[in-house]
């Protein structure tokens, strides 16, 4: 393989970060820097902000590029900052794009259009173009799942050779997909694990690092996974990954980001705001997320 795009994006655990509510649904700025504060303390390697974890889907543009500004002041350059810029409308997305790079983030992570449903040649046109316009590493970041849009590896390998798209998440939850990626595009894109189950397979086949939701509440353990599987110690990264196992399946009892918001609020590290249509977690599952915290020694 030859060297991945030279305008690298980062490696290791990169946290999908929450947006710290009040019970009102206001953004609490305070509760904000301080989790980018734990985080850097923790060891993570860089923070995702906006993105689906974040609740972008229900921030106004100000709150959005506000957030993006704000987590690039706190982190202060120690660690790298990934903004969320995605948009189901193309000059929207290159709006957001535009103002990451003039806030100062590092890259941007730009989700497929969602509810459009365009075709394989109009998501290339959409990339393309952001990218052609906007000059600052981008990411791309396809979850079916929830957009109901696919990112065909065929257009993957198009856009792969563009100088500012320098990597993609996978969320598809497909191993075999991950692996298709890496072996396609894994020489001119950083492929980044977007299921947090996947995490450590994945990196130890070639994978950069993994945007992790499951990094909220357990940045130390996923750095210490991350770092393992990207030195190639399977057995020491499979043993960290053990006692994230919960984590990584009841995170995800309802819609990302329920029940990590609730498990941060349990721990103390945020208050109980969500914004509506979400609502706080079921307590049919509270039992589950909590023994899921145990069982990799989280204190609540």
């Amino acid at each position: 393989m030859t060297e991945v795009n030279s305008r690298k994006t980062p490696t290791g655990s990169l946290v999908a970060v929450v947006t710290p509510m009040t019970e009102d649904g206001k953004i609490d700025l305070e509760a904000f820097d301080a989790l980018l504060e734990w985080h850097v303390e923790q060891g993570t390697h860089g923070i995702v902000v906006v993105g689906t974890t974040g609740e972008s889907a229900t921030l106004s543009s100000d709150e959005h590029i506000g957030l993006i500004g704000r987590c690039v002041e706190t982190v202060a350059g120690r660690i790298p900052v990934i903004a969320g810029t995605g948009s189901n409308n193309t000059a929207e997305a290159m709006m957001f794009t535009h103002e990451a790079k003039e806030k100062g983030a590092d890259a941007c992570l730009l989700v497929t259009p969602y509810y459009t449903k365009p075709s394989q040649r109009g998501l290339y046109e959409h990339f393309k173009l952001i990218a052609d316009r906007v000059d600052i590493p981008q990411i791309l970041y396809n979850v079916p799942g929830r957009t109901m849009c696919d990112l065909g590896i065929e257009t993957v390998d198009r856009l792969a050779d563009h100088p500012n798209i320098t990597g993609i998440k996978d969320a598809t939850g497909d191993k075999t997909r991950g692996l298709e990626l890496i072996r396609r595009c894994g020489d001119r894109l950083a492929v980044y694990c977007g299921e947090d189950g996947l995490n450590c397979e994945l990196i130890l086949a070639g994978a950069k690092g993994a945007i992790s939701v499951t990094a909220n509440v357990a940045p130390a353990l996923m750095a210490r996974a991350c770092e393992l599987a990207l030195a190639g110690d399977e057995e020491g990264a499979l043993a960290v990954d053990a006692k994230l196992r919960a984590l990584h399946q009841n995170l995800f009892l309802e819609a990302n980001p329920v029940p990590v918001k609730w498990a941060l609020w349990k721990m103390g590290k945020i208050a109980r705001g969500i914004r509506l249509p979400l609502v706080e977690l079921d307590p049919q599952y509270h039992v589950q997320v909590l023994e899921a915290l145990r069982s990799a020694d989280i204190t609540t």
